[in-house]
């Protein structure tokens, strides 16, 4: 009896193209004659290289069979831990900040009290941009679109009655992210949380801000002295805190393709790196520190592809480039949230199905945490009703879809490890143009990621003008809303920005003039030295130095970016 032999991966390939032929002569040609495909909707799919069907042959295309593995191992395609949601659900982390600090406090014990397992903070743009509230620049923006934070007394009211040792949580703060942790972890300190003990984020992301966002400061130079900063010193102090989120949720809520978002987030995260490495940082001493942050989009079949696909390729990125031997510095660690720039204002109850979906895509990816948008977020910031319906949506997947209870269950898929292996060459592809330009910093300076995405979304915009991309309620089943009831939507109070103005005025006249002082000279001496910033930051906030004026400090240092018209 003949030995059986495995045939080479050629004949399997060639086999099942060979199949894939005969199917579309046979059975599917004239089955389309007489009943053709239909034509709306498949236009968008299409141009982002879907096909009709997929077969091993897409699947396994450039692989070598290593490409996959198991899940907790390299190259991590399956998860990056061996159980996954079967050891530990995701951290269903909700996004909250308005009005006031206590207003804020109050959200927060709210979701806590109803599951949410992890705080996610909104700051408003004063606080963003080093403004004080009561800053003429400021006047209109104090509590609108997240808490004002001016001084350690606010933080210490954000987190009145929270356990830090109990709970993490996670700061979507850039240009003045050294201040804002340096506040949180004072707090900690006062809770006699040690800081060794405190878990968390802090997004500290400056490069996708020149992308995409536009909350900066400073120039690029300085910013990412900072964010070297932070992360040079969480490696040494706050072990279990991550200093950096490095953000491709910006990118994609810009209008980016799920391939620029997955390219540019990891070239800003190799540009961080490579600028912590030159001082002389062992890359296994920080790069377990490392995290995410990516969109969920509607399409699931390629948001789950990309996920997969970024993992794999951080894997490769560190262990190739970087020399790193720790599996936890190659392991790509991410939090998402659902897409913003996806949710409508009409039929807004429509996007409950559209968060199910993005959230869903995050859970099948493989997230360590998750956002999920309230509904009525195109109108508003979201009412408690909606902010809980959110975080339902997440308890829900989690305790009764069964996704949770099998590791990567879309492996072996024809389809999405087909658009695995497309997303990961693409975004390969596009990593190399920034390299050939000098990497992210001059690739950012020649304005490429930008006029990159501005591209993609102008191409999105005009598809949903033409029909090509449906959007429920929009361009399609647009039903007349003339006698529809409008929902009610959270309204902050006129009152609050007077108060906190009022608030962070009296707070300087209480402090201890001499020591605030002291402290603002040590941040002078401190940045002119070239020291790491972080410790006179943290003594600044001791003092009771306010956000606008640590951030006065280093304007006069190093003065503020403006974007060269064009780019």
């Amino acid at each position: 009896m003949d030995t059986m032999v495995p045939r080479p991966r050629a004949a399997k390939k060639a086999s099942a193209s060979k199949e894939r032929e005969r199917w579309e002569r046979e059975t599917l040609g004239p089955f389309t004659k007489a009943s053709p495909e239909r034509a709306a909707g498949l236009q968008s799919a299409r141009s982002r290289g879907g096909k009709r069907i997929y077969v091993s042959s897409d699947a396994h295309a450039g692989s070598d069979g290593e490409a996959l593995g198991f899940p907790g191992e390299y190259p991590f395609t399956r998860g990056i831990y061996p159980t996954m949601y079967r050891g530990r659900l995701w951290t269903m982390r909700q996004y909250a900040g308005f009005g006031t600090a206590a207003e804020t406090n109050e959200r927060f014990r709210y979701l806590l009290k109803h599951g949410q397992t992890g705080l996610s903070t909104a700051f408003d743009l004063p606080t963003q941009l080093g403004l004080d509230s009561d800053d003429a620049a400021a006047k209109g923006e104090v509590g609108r679109a997240g808490v004002p934070i001016d001084s350690v007394e606010d933080m210490r009211v954000l987190l009145a009655r929270i356990p830090l040792d109990k709970v993490s949580t996670s700061m979507t703060i850039n240009a003045t992210a050294s201040v804002l942790l340096s506040m949180y972890l004072t707090v900690a300190k006062e809770q006699g949380v040690p800081w060794k003990a405190v878990r968390g984020t802090v997004q500290n992301d400056l490069l996708k801000e020149y992308i995409a966002r536009g909350t900066y400061i400073f120039p690029p130079g300085p910013s990412m002295r900072l964010t070297c900063d932070i992360i040079q010193f969480c490696a040494r102090e706050a072990g279990n805190f991550n200093p950096i989120s490095i953000s491709g949720y910006h990118i994609r809520e810009a209008g980016s393709t799920a391939v620029q978002e997955v390219a540019f987030t990891l070239s800003d995260a190799i540009a961080y790196t490579e600028a912590v490495v030159a001082r002389g940082m062992a890359v296994d001493a920080f790069a377990p520190q490392l995290a995410f942050f990516f969109n969920a989009h509607n399409d699931l079949i390629e948001e789950v592809a990309k996920f997969r696909a970024a993992r794999r390729l951080w894997a490769r990125t560190m262990r190739d480039r970087f020399g790193a031997r720790d599996p936890r510095s190659m392991m790509l660690r991410f939090h998402t949230q659902t897409a913003g720039s996806t949710l409508t204002a009409q039929q807004p109850e429509n996007n409950l199905v559209r968060v199910t979906v993005q959230a869903l895509a995050a859970v099948l990816g493989g997230t360590q945490s998750l956002h999920t948008n309230a509904y009525d977020e195109a109108l508003a910031l979201p009412t408690e009703k909606a902010a809980l319906l959110a975080l339902r949506t997440q308890q829900i997947i989690a305790h009764e879809s069964g996704a949770a209870n099998t590791v990567d269950p879309f492996a072996g898929a024809y389809a999405v490890e087909a658009k695995t292996l497309e997303i990961e060459e693409a975004a390969e592809a596009l990593m190399s143009r920034v390299d050939a330009m000098g990497g992210m910093v001059r690739a950012i300076e020649k304005g490429f990621p930008q006029r990159e995405i501005h591209e993609a979304a102008w191409a999105h915009q005009r598809a949903v003008e033409k029909g090509d991309e449906r959007i429920v309620g929009v361009n399609v089943f647009a039903d007349d809303a003339s006698g529809a009831a409008a929902p009610r939507i959270l309204k902050i109070r006129e009152e609050a920005e007077g108060e906190q103005a009022s608030r962070v005025r009296a707070r300087r006249k209480s402090r201890d003039a001499g020591k605030w002082a002291a402290s603002m000279k040590a941040l002078t001496k401190a940045e002119r030295a070239g020291e790491n910033l972080m410790p006179t930051v943290m003594r600044a906030v001791a003092a009771r130095a306010t956000v606008g004026e640590i951030c006065a400090v280093l304007r006069e240092a190093w003065g503020e970016h403006r974007d060269r018209p064009g780019v």
